[in-house]
């Protein structure tokens, strides 16, 4: 028969006690405020839950979708390969003027780090490039590339110096009237007011707009070739770039219904013509006249 020793049953029932103290009674106020902060506290981990849940979602939705909207570029393969043929034509035609670096060479050419694409499509679509011989202007002369070649030459200065890209898309999908706005007022005291071209300071000169694609008109106001200043998206946005190539191209194909162009020169031309024809034939008629009287 065991006993219970008094003095060691004492705290036991002392702790019984006091937990029952401890827990509130069901119904009562501090059992529904328990009850409240159980509740707020389960809240919180769903709501924790549901948004760890949510990234994750994320993340796996984009892993899955991210190789199909790329799926239209070119594949790495390609590019290495576009890249490297580029080096190849660089070696061979540009690099005793710009560097084996892309870094330039001192009284012979530029950097061409940050030019990018866009540079590159330009001076060398337009013949400029590779350079004849040093002058005031680069004289132009026949593309010694083809279009695959500027395609190389491009992806290797891009992928080693970064810069303008090529855009892409309509690049006349602009506001006519918005385009002979923006040329009068940014570009017509150089090109003229038709894109005809004229003389500069120091031997240089601004080019016909005559011949140029609309890669070419755009890319150049990109860049800012030689004398002309760049505007970049912060100076004429894309949206007034292509305005600007629509007005160019609209006015250089209209025909002229007045008569002779005589080369959209402007009214310099135009009364010159009037001065030596029609003042000449006014001045014969009056000496005509006067001989036989």
């Amino acid at each position: 028969m065991s006993t219970t020793n008094p003095e060691s049953a004492a705290p036991l029932e002392s702790g019984r006690r006091r937990l029952l103290r401890r827990r509130p009674v069901a119904g009562s106020p501090a059992a529904a405020a328990l009850d409240r902060r159980r509740s707020k506290q389960r809240r919180r981990v769903a709501n924790v839950a549901g948004l760890m849940a949510a990234l994750v979602l994320t993340g796996v939705g984009y892993s899955t979708l991210a190789p199909g909207a790329n799926a239209a570029e070119d594949p790495p393969g390609v590019v290495s390969s576009a890249v490297e043929a580029g080096e190849e034509l660089y070696t061979r035609s540009c690099i005793t003027c710009h560097g084996s670096n892309l870094q330039g060479v001192e009284d012979r050419g530029p950097s061409l780090i940050g030019v990018g694409a866009a540079s590159v499509y330009f001076q060398v679509s337009t013949g400029r490039m590779p350079l004849v011989r040093q002058e005031a202007q680069a004289p132009e002369h026949p593309v010694l590339f083809s279009d695959e070649e500027i395609d190389q030459l491009m992806a290797y200065v891009q992928a080693n110096g970064g810069g303008p890209t090529l855009p892409s898309g309509d690049l006349r999908d602009g506001d006519l009237a918005e385009g002979g706005e923006l040329f009068r007022l940014n570009c017509a005291s150089c090109h003229n007011f038709v894109g005809e071209g004229g003389a500069l300071s120091s031997g240089k000169r601004a080019p016909s707009l005559g011949d140029s694609n609309d890669l070419q008109i755009y890319t150049a106001m990109l860049t800012g070739p030689e004398n002309m200043p760049v505007f970049g998206d912060n100076q004429l946005t894309p949206d007034e770039k292509r305005a600007i190539i629509n007005y160019v191209q609209t006015i250089d194909a209209q025909a002229d219904p007045g008569g002779a162009a005589i080369g959209r020169a402007g009214p310099v031309a135009e009364g010159l013509v009037i001065w030596v024809a029609g003042m000449g034939a006014l001045l014969f008629g009056i000496f005509w006249m006067g001989t036989k009287a």
